[in-house]
């Protein structure tokens, strides 16, 4: 008779668990779950606080491509409502239109030249075209110094296979500063990109972005230059579970390992 209560213990835990192991509680990896690139639509209307930085970002495309593919020049000014493809439009083959024969007339002699008068002199310089606004150049790609953007534990690496995990997780704590990785240009300051949180987006030339999410207040706004080691926002868990910072590098909008371009600790 001992051994009926033990065996009747083991019966009902393998029933509850259905013949496997029952994973502990917390065992989910909520954001690599939830991070995943979204595929491109076939349109997308912009809406309020959009770029098309954020939008490119969003589907994983390089901004210039969705530009170009949009007929959109710098410094790549979208409006709410606007409809933008993700693809060139396929081109379509036109028959050829068939003209009726050209008529030939009789050729007339030439009249004779008239005497004319010479002409005034002109000035034959052409007018300089008015110069246009373009984005500042910021350093080229192989002179980028990358530094770290905060301090504390990495708790989430990259994975190319894992389509949740396109950076790396910082651990920290609240109100913790969070600096920017190289100087750029902040073309994003917003929490429009879903479970990303208040979101930072850098560019630091026509080649390289990052990004810098979960922040608990954003310290730049679009349009502003910021230094390497400037100070951009305040570490939170908006859009997570936990206080910490997710930072990516994205090169011609393709993520890449934050972890090749970070100076050894």
């Amino acid at each position: 008779m001992k051994w009926i209560l033990p065996l009747l213990l083991i019966l009902g835990l393998t029933a509850c668990g259905g013949g496997r192991a029952v994973a502990p509680v917390g065992a989910y990896d909520y954001n690599s779950k939830q991070r995943k690139i979204s595929p491109a639509p076939s349109y997308y209307t912009v809406q309020k606080g959009d770029t098309l930085y954020s939008i490119s970002w969003r589907y994983g495309m390089d901004y210039k491509d969705v530009a170009r593919i949009n007929g959109i020049r710098s410094p790549y000014t979208i409006y709410v409502g606007q409809k933008l493809r993700f693809s060139a439009p396929p081109r379509t083959a036109t028959a050829p239109v068939s003209r009726p024969p050209a008529q030939t007339k009789p050729v007339q002699p030439a009249p004779a030249p008239k005497a004319t008068s010479p002409a005034p002199k002109t000035n034959t310089q052409a007018a300089k075209p008015a110069p246009t606004k373009t984005e500042p150049k910021f350093v080229g790609s192989q002179n980028l110094q990358w530094r770290w953007p905060t301090s504390g534990p990495v708790v989430s690496t990259y994975s190319e296979s894992s389509p949740g995990r396109k950076g790396i997780d910082i651990a920290g704590k609240a109100g913790q500063d969070i600096i920017a990785a190289a100087s750029g240009k902040v073309v994003y300051s917003g929490n429009g990109l879903p479970r990303y949180g208040n979101l930072l987006i850098i560019k630091h030339n026509d080649v390289y972005l990052s990004a810098y999410a979960h922040s608990e207040k954003l310290l730049v706004k679009e349009g502003d230059i910021v230094n390497a080691g400037q100070k951009i926002a305040l570490m939170g868990r908006t859009g997570t579970q936990r206080d910490q910072l997710h930072f990516e590098i994205r090169r011609n909008g393709k993520p890449i390992d934050p972890l090749r371009f970070l100076p050894k600790r």
